[in-house]
């Protein structure tokens, strides 16, 4: 059987999305390890339009709309995806001729259906291609909304929430901040190596480093071709894919050696892995997940980093925590479920797989995750609450109903115990804020709380 081409597979993944809760970059992996014949060149083409088609998913749906017969709800999934697919490759990758992308987009239609159908793909792309500069979007001064939603490809809701948050200005460069291809962020591990050595590394494997503007331990990579995990720096555990956002919020907790910590929602593990690297691998860190797999990976990434103060626990953090743990945690870290509105630019899918309605049911689970996590903390220590979102009910509220509903507890000022690099992160508030398009890492959010 022939091998399928990157573009069978990226129209693969998104009409399996279509039908089931599958996330683009889980099935892009999946994928891969099925997939052997695939190069490396191959791989990158493939995740290049399965994310190209997400990120702009109903910009192009707006367009195709233009240029075809009847309403889009009439086209089936697969088709629709032929087309997205098509039209991304001809508005969005130069390297690529639009007559390419239009005849692959025929030939892949023409595998499963009728002439009709083959005639109507055929005419919607050349159409486009033809009148590229009669593409007209919504009228900005008679519905702005729209116009940002179709003009940035977000659903209104998201637009509406963040307009009403944070202004319009702030937010269209929020919403342009998304659709942006994020870098390679990683941590050094420096329980084996400085930044500096690891930067003198990674050029001998010919992958160019900066050190990040805020973390001390972050570097953006540079001239990366192929997948970061098969680097031999990283084979040799000297270093953790990370955003530098998330890289902070473990110096925010600043835990030292000896401590018992509890990373709760510890999920992957980049955190964890840092926790404990903070702490010379010298205490205790307790990684804490409903997830198991997730558990199992964590525990892979720990040995590759040489750390061994790590155990890993399965249990639901939304209930109670006092029947598992005895005695009592030095500092908590909890990473709660989120919306992820912070994070679009890295999973597109989230524009798509969040609803509006997921806003106040998170927030709850993770008033619960609060609460359960703040019985087993010692008096007088830290927990640090921290999300990947820019969304108020989610953040700010959260933290409004934690300290008027908990005894013992209250907030400290990030301002004041930060460390001083990133005190420019901290807000007025005393919250430790990032946004995609002001800081350039991912949209973070954070609160540190002390019981008395």
């Amino acid at each position: 059987m022939k091998p399928e081409t990157p573009r069978d597979l990226a129209l693969r993944i998104l009409t399996e999305q279509h039908s089931r809760a599958v996330y683009s970059a889980d099935a892009l992996n999946a994928f891969f390890e099925s997939s052997p014949y695939l190069d490396e060149r191959d791989k990158a083409f493939t995740t290049n339009l399965v994310q190209g088609v997400l990120r702009w998913r109903l910009r192009l749906d707006w367009i195709i709309e233009q240029f075809s017969d009847f309403s889009l709800k009439k086209v089936s999934p697969r088709v629709l995806n032929i087309l997205r697919l098509a039209l991304y490759q001809i508005l969005f990758l130069d390297r690529i001729p639009d007559s390419a992308a239009v005849n692959e987009a025929v030939m892949q239609v023409k595998k499963r259906n009728g002439r009709h159908v083959v005639s109507y793909v055929n005419a919607v792309l050349r159409n486009v291609c033809r009148r590229n500069d009669q593409i007209f979007f919504p009228d900005r001064a008679k519905d702005p909304v729209l116009f940002l939603s179709v003009y940035y490809s977000y659903p209104e809701w998201i637009v509406n929430k963040w307009l009403r948050e944070l202004g319009v200005d702030f937010t269209e460069r929020l919403l342009a901040a998304g659709n942006r291809v994020p870098v390679t962020t990683i941590r050094a591990n420096r329980l084996r190596l400085s930044r500096e050595s690891l930067i003198r590394h990674l050029e001998e494997e010919g992958v160019r480093a900066q050190p990040t503007a805020h973390c001390p331990a972050g570097l953006f990579l540079e001239d990366l071709r192929g997948r970061v995990d098969l680097l031999q720096s990283f084979s040799k555990g000297f270093f953790q894919v990370q955003d530098q956002a998330a890289q902070i919020c473990s110096f925010l907790l600043s835990p030292h050696p000896g401590d018992r910590v509890l990373d709760v929602c510890a999920g992957y593990g980049g955190k964890t892995t840092h926790l404990a690297e903070l702490m010379g691998d010298i205490g205790l860190v307790i990684a804490l997940d409903l997830n198991h797999r997730k558990l199992l990976a964590l525990a892979s990434s720990a040995a590759r980093l040489g750390i061994q103060s790590i155990n890993q626990v399965v249990a639901d953090a939304s209930r109670s925590l006092s029947f598992l743990f005895a005695p009592k945690f030095d500092l908590i870290m909890v990473d709660a479920p989120c919306s992820g509105l912070g994070v679009i630019s890295r999973h597109p899918d989230a524009k798509w797989k969040k609803k509006e309605e997921d806003i106040p049911r998170l927030a709850e689970i993770q008033k619960k995750m609060l609460h359960a996590a703040f019985s087993v903390l010692r008096q007088g220590r830290r927990m640090l609450y921290i999300t990947c979102t820019i969304s108020r009910e989610e953040n700010e509220g959260v933290v409004e109903h934690f300290l008027a509903s908990q005894n013992g507890a209250y907030l400290e000022d990030l301002r004041e115990n930060a460390p001083e690099w990133a005190k420019v992160l901290i807000d007025a508030n005393g919250f430790f804020r990032t946004f995609p398009h002001v800081h350039q890492m991912d949209g973070f959010f954070g609160a540190l709380f002390v019981r008395r």
